[in-house]
């Protein structure tokens, strides 16, 4: 049986519901989903599309920081929009970041999302 790890962080917001803010198994990270939250205040980020999608990011960067790995070592993204008009934007902030090898991900439209955020993306990356 693997070794299982509960990741809390203050980089990232905390869990709105029952479910934690990332879950180390082994070599493998696996996130809950992240809406553009700013974990200082516990509120959505003002700003563009494009802002909301650079702090998912950030939140991410900090679960993943905190489990012993990094955004190079995600293996596979999943994008949670509300809008798949935003995907071109999506795509803009992701070339920023991952510009050799990129990891996989799937990109769905979705209904609604908590909170009333545009985006959620979920990771799963290896430890670095």
């Amino acid at each position: 049986m693997g070794m299982r790890r509960v990741i809390h962080t203050s980089q990232a917001p905390a869990a709105i519901g029952p479910y934690s803010q990332g879950v180390c198994c082994d070599n493998l990270i696996f996130t809950a989903g992240q809406v553009p939250m700013d974990p200082a205040t516990g509120k959505l980020v003002d700003g563009s599309f494009k802002d909301q999608v650079y702090q998912v990011l950030r939140n991410l960067s900090g679960i993943l920081s905190a489990g012993g790995s990094d955004l190079d070592h995600v293996i596979k993204f999943t994008v949670f929009l509300t809008d798949l008009d935003n995907y071109a934007t999506l795509n803009e902030v992701f070339e920023k970041y991952f510009t050799l090898d990129p990891p996989a991900r799937s990109a769905v439209q979705v209904a609604a999302l908590p909170l009333g955020a545009e985006v959620e993306i979920e990771a799963v990356a290896l430890r670095a």
